[in-house]
């Protein structure tokens, strides 16, 4: 390495480093949103844990790079025993996996010229042919109208990763690409597979070196080490055993912990880092997460059949329950099964994090209209202070 790259490269981790201190530094007191959402915010945590939506959450709210809200309530943990919830508790993304390691991971690959948007998965995957499925693009898998079914049989990925993309290429259409949407995670398991293909990495090894080390998302990773499985949200019990630290979604736990729907561990922080490299990628430069086109191709809508979908994803559908009612059009966010939702809004330089295992212990909780009552609280502040 050149002296003149190794000065550049020093000079950008210190900047990761101080933009890393300085969000974190930042108390609610010091931004201009507090005073006005944060007994709104507690009072409808309150009422879930009294109605048991959930046995606990983590929420943060971020407004125009500094840090709103950011609170930690209830438990991680209630059965057998009870630990409490902190901010350092390590959540199971579920689909949040999708848009954070798998579209993000494929968007770069687009940004590097390995992989057209437009081009036939089959390319990528030569396996995946036959049934009519030559012609479904990356992008249709992206934005969920591939016409695949939204999850093939459990029975076919109990024999492990070989076994289960052999039954997905076998697979059928249920309509013809382009002309449905239908939230697939077939779609982003196979996107996960062009990602280990391309990349000639497996999909967790990427984005480690590709999407969190960069950032400094030190607690995020598919299967966590011990660890960080010790301060991870305890969810269902399977054969007898609770799960913690190990995901929840059967078919990633059946290809090894790691797929490209499902499988990702972090935490509120390592979220923030995120959401906040994907705002500063609407500036210039050469070292964000992606540049300012790829960002731009990403996170605008596409019509998915009668739906608003990003690339990975989620702006105005089916699924939006999540969203805050008063974001901008701008906004993109995405949900997961556990419990968990992130929504970025680019206009009201607005990030909204909401983590909970609402599966834990029966998977009887509901959270998705809290999340996004949180994200309207939020955004209609956002709001008012632009009036003032």
């Amino acid at each position: 390495m050149s002296l003149r790259c190794l000065v550049a490269l020093i000079l950008v981790l210190a900047q990761l480093v101080l933009a890393k201190a300085d969000l974190f530094a930042a108390t609610p007191q010091s931004t201009d949103i507090t005073g006005e959402i944060t007994t709104k915010i507690d009072q409808a945590i309150a009422a879930a844990l009294t109605e048991k939506k959930m046995p606990g959450c983590v929420v943060v709210v971020a407004h125009g790079g500094q840090v709103a809200y950011k609170k930690a309530h209830g438990n991680r943990r209630i059965e057998p025993s009870v630990e409490p919830m902190t901010m350092d508790t390590v959540f199971d993304m579920a689909s949040l996996t999708k848009p954070i390691v798998t579209a993000t991971s494929i968007m770069q690959l687009v940004e590097e010229g390995k992989v057209d948007l437009d081009a036939p998965v089959a390319t990528y995957l030569p396996e995946f042919r036959g049934n009519d499925k030559e012609t479904i693009t990356i992008k249709q898998l992206l934005i969920h109208t591939s016409g695949l079914t939204p999850d093939n049989a459990l029975s076919d990925y109990e024999n492990g990763w070989a076994g289960a993309y052999q039954k997905i290429c076998n697979l059928k259409l249920l309509s013809e690409p382009g002309q449905r949407f239908r939230y697939s995670d077939v779609g982003f398991i196979l996107l996960g597979e062009v990602v280990a293909r391309v990349s000639k990495m497996p999909l967790d090894q990427y984005a480690a070196q590709h999407l969190f080390k960069p950032l400094g998302m030190n607690a995020s990773g598919y299967n966590p080490n011990e660890a960080l499985a010790k301060r991870s949200v305890t969810t269902t019990q399977v054969d007898g055993e609770w799960l913690k630290g190990t995901v929840h979604d059967p078919r990633a736990r059946y290809c090894g912990g790691v797929a490209g729907h499902a499988g990702l561990f972090s935490t509120a922080d390592d979220l923030l880092l995120y959401a906040q490299a994907m705002l500063a990628a609407r500036n210039p430069g050469t070292q964000h997460l992606l540049s300012q086109q790829t960002l731009a191709t990403m996170t605008k809508s596409y019509d998915a059949a009668g739906n608003l979908r990003g690339l990975g994803w989620d702006k105005q559908s089916g699924y939006s329950s999540n969203r805050g009612k008063s974001m901008s059009s701008s906004a993109y966010g995405h949900g997961g099964f556990t419990g968990t939702a992130m929504w970025i809004d680019p206009e009201l330089e607005l990030v909204v994090i909401f983590l909970s295992n609402r599966v834990h212990p029966h998977e009887k909780g509901a959270v998705n209209a809290l999340a996004g009552e949180i994200g309207t609280i939020a955004s209609d502040a956002c709001r008012n202070t632009q009036k003032s």
